[in-house]
């Protein structure tokens, strides 16, 4: 079944739910009062939460309502105690930790940070680490620049300057961006380092993946980070990108499970950026949902706590990993699938565990 008719039957059937909470029937089908939870933060995976919260909805008959704010945005919702999770790109750092009562990272989906641009005629571009850190940073400035030439011998690039487009909010793309560029450039290290929110010198700041997206889109000789899924669906090309190997990668769920080969610690959080196995796409990464481990806070029930369980455990399941490289992500290896069930049975309700 394509995603366009998933979509569909989910609509069918949310409209089919609708009728029967207005006749009165609120049970769902585990056997509890249907809940309906909310979240926010990431807009890296959206097009792929789109889709799995309404397929969630048509198995669970709980609803899920998500703002794609940025992961800052998601993060500090989660601190504040007003959502049932935060979407995030960028696992929490351990002062973030520190600064929270305990919680959960679950990974949902891996997928690809792309360097989308706008060039006339330029259907392929490679770029390299450095020559991309140089890029952000001010240091390279026009397209038809030597080093840029070197890479790309048989494309004609335009004697024109070239312009960044960088993310403005609070942003877990930027961090898997940063995070890579901080390991592929000593000056980027040294200089700017990793983080949600980066000082960038020169370009154009847009909002959320969307915003990033269509400024590329609209504007020629821009170069920008950006969710693939994004550069896929607004039609926008984007790089080859030298992996550690010296192979020049685009993004593909092969390429991007290929960089998740390695060890994953028992508590998920882990940077996959620039791995060294063979074929890897070097700007990959998961992507989180964050929840607390003790789920009785700001007056919120048990039953909208074990809706928030099943949602994760229905994002973990095969039918909703399906889901992902049909919206070009990819499915979690078996091993974060696994840890993160384990992770999910610390999770408590007035300090009992929620699954038994």
């Amino acid at each position: 079944m394509n995603i366009m008719r998933k979509i569909f039957s989910s609509v069918v059937t949310l409209a089919v739910a609708l009728a029967m909470v207005a006749c009165g029937g609120n049970s769902n089908k585990v056997g509890r009062e249907s809940q309906e939870l909310s979240g926010a933060g990431a807009t890296f995976p959206l097009p792929f939460y789109n889709v799995v919260f309404e397929q969630f909805g048509q198995v669970n008959g709980d609803q899920v309502a998500y703002g794609g704010i940025g992961s800052g945005g998601g993060v500090r919702n989660l601190r504040d105690k007003i959502v049932d999770f935060a979407g995030s790109d960028a696992f929490l750092s351990d002062k973030e930790m520190d600064e929270m009562a305990p919680v959960v990272h679950v990974p949902t989906c891996m997928g690809a940070v792309v360097l989308a641009y706008n060039l006339d005629g330029v259907n392929e571009l490679k770029l390299s680490g450095d020559i991309i850190a140089d890029i952000f940073a001010g240091k390279i400035k026009m397209w038809n620049d030597e080093r840029l030439a070197v890479l790309n011998p048989d494309v004609e690039l335009p004697s024109e300057a070239i312009i960044p487009v960088y993310r403005s909010d609070g942003s877990g793309t930027t961090f898997v961006f940063t995070d890579y560029l901080t390991k592929v450039s000593p000056m980027w290290a040294s200089e700017y380092g990793a983080g949600k929110s980066v000082n960038f010198p020169s370009g154009q700041a847009a909002k959320g993946n969307p915003g990033v997206a269509g400024v590329i889109k609209q504007t020629k000789n821009t170069i920008g980070y950006v969710g693939s899924e994004y550069a896929f669906a607004q039609k926008i090309p984007y790089a080859h990108i030298e992996n550690r190997r010296g192979e020049f990668v685009l993004p593909s769920s092969e390429t991007i499970s290929a960089a998740a080969s390695g060890e994953i610690p028992t508590d998920t959080r882990c940077s996959i950026t620039n791995s060294d196995a063979v074929g890897a796409y070097p700007i990959s990464t998961f992507t989180w949902m964050i929840i607390y481990k003790e789920q009785n806070y700001s007056d919120r029930t048990k039953e909208q706590a074990e809706a928030t369980l099943d949602l994760l455990k229905y994002i973990l399941s095969d039918e909703a990993q399906h889901i992902t490289s049909e919206v070009h992500y990819a499915p979690l290896p078996a091993k974060a699938k696994e840890l993160s069930m384990e992770n999910l049975k610390s999770v408590t309700y007035d300090g009992i565990a929620i699954l038994q």
